[in-house]
């Protein structure tokens, strides 16, 4: 669409009804993502004034809800897309390239006549973009350069996965400026794990490409991770009366890469005990008997990690039937349960090698506290610092939020809502 033509539509209204759906009913957001919107096309046209005709894509960040690190075992989790988001404006270019200036970021630029992991790159976005693109070439796509201006309501280090939702974004342009909308967003998860795993340097599962590429509240089984099992989960938090609330407790994540992939390592090590590749594979009560063995060859960490597994694995599918039938309560009860087997089993509330800094533990105790028996709240995402998720009654949202706004700074807690789209692109009409 032209550049004049897309802002005069957004000025007039237009785009409403879309942006409604992306990020819920309130006026003072719509007008928010209004100017957020002018302000990315006029910062896309003055980096790259020769374009006239433009394309806009989002993807969204991720809640997950249940299942704490049992993707990566493929294993069950409960997550749902949220209204919060990372956007881009684009354009096909000439040249083979992709350039992808990111707001507040240096811009990237990836030859695609050389899609090799570059070890340089490691940790940075330009691996991402390296990897998808070598995806979609692998694959026998004939991809092409664009440009690109993005911004993030996703915050880095806030525990709703800015960089799946980025890589998302990146495989969803491909897809649609190339591939005519052919890969889907399954692939295009797949592309994006595979570009944080191999190129990015970062161990992770599936889970938080998967729901941020296809959107909704859904239950995802990874038992056969080239064909996971995708259930819709009907359920409306905001109808049965709750807020779901995401706190930032603003630790840092630095140094934080060897405790992330500890955990998938130290599960696989378990599992290997059993000749399997990871824990889905083994069974549960053989672990439970072989225990005085285990010790022999595997730290109590190790046990105690596995341990968590089976339990959260069996955990996210009763999540997900309970809020099938609308049971909040024992939802909540279950929601507890894993926040309490993360802290013991798993172990990930903070750093072992920084056991002075505990702001996940600190920001659960403050929201028991606050909550007593309303609602629940846990851990959030991959832990050792970052954020922690909570259900809190709709009355007590806003308090909640000024609560935990005092102790962690203004701005650290978010009342998101469940988006129904996956990564998608904008259009008129």
């Amino acid at each position: 669409m032209n550049v004049n033509e897309f802002v005069s539509s957004l000025s007039g209204g237009l785009l409403d009804g879309r942006l409604r759906e992306l990020y819920g009913t309130s006026e003072t957001e719509l007008l928010r993502q209004r100017a957020r919107y002018i302000s990315a096309v006029e910062n896309f046209s003055r980096m790259y004034p020769e374009h006239s005709e433009i394309r806009i894509f989002s993807a969204p960040g991720r809640s997950e809800v249940g299942g704490n690190h049992t993707d990566h075992q493929n294993g069950c989790v409960i997550a749902a897309a949220v209204n919060l988001d990372v956007i881009a404006v684009t354009a096909v270019n000439d040249d083979d390239v992709i350039r992808i200036k990111s707001e507040g970021h240096k811009a990237d630029e990836i030859d695609l006549s050389s899609l090799e992991a570059v070890p340089e790159e490691k940790g940075h976005a330009g691996a991402m973009i390296r990897g998808i693109a070598a995806k979609f070439k692998e694959r026998g796509e004939d991809i092409h350069g664009f440009d690109a201006y993005t911004t993030s309501d996703v915050l880095s280090g806030s525990g709703l996965s800015s960089s799946a939702a980025f890589e998302v974004l990146v495989g969803t342009i491909l897809d649609r400026l190339f591939c005519g909308g052919s890969v889907g967003a399954v692939e295009i998860a797949r592309f994006g794990q595979y570009a944080e795993n191999s190129y990015f340097g970062k161990a992770s599962g599936l889970m938080d490409q998967m729901v941020s590429s296809v959107g909704g509240f859904v239950y995802i089984d990874f038992e056969n991770p080239s064909e996971p099992v995708i259930d819709y989960v009907q359920f409306d938090f905001d109808s049965a009366g709750y807020s779901l609330c995401i706190t930032d407790t603003k630790g840092s994540h630095a140094d934080l890469t060897d405790d992330y992939s500890a955990i998938p390592t130290e599960m696989k090590h378990v599992a290997s005990m059993f000749g399997a590749q990871v824990l889905r594979q083994v069974d549960e009560d053989e672990f439970y008997e072989k225990i005085p063995e285990l010790r022999e060859k595997c730290t109590d960490r190790e046990i105690l990690r596995a341990a968590h597994f089976f339990s959260e694995n069996a955990r996210a599918k009763a999540e997900a039937d309970t809020l099938k039938i609308g049971d909040t309560e024992e939802f909540f009860r279950l929601v507890r349960e894993s926040g309490e087997a993360s802290a013991e089993l798993l172990q990930n509330l903070y750093s072992p090698s920084h056991p002075e800094t505990q702001g996940i533990t600190l920001a659960l105790m403050l929201s028991r506290h606050f909550l007593s028996d309303c609602g629940a709240a846990r851990v959030h995402g991959g832990g050792f610092a970052g954020t922690i998720q909570a259900f809190v009654p709709k009355y007590l949202a806003q308090e909640y939020l000024a609560q935990m706004n005092r102790v962690f700074g203004e701005g650290s807690c978010h009342i998101l809502a469940v988006r129904s789209d996956g990564g998608t692109e904008i259009t008129i009409g």
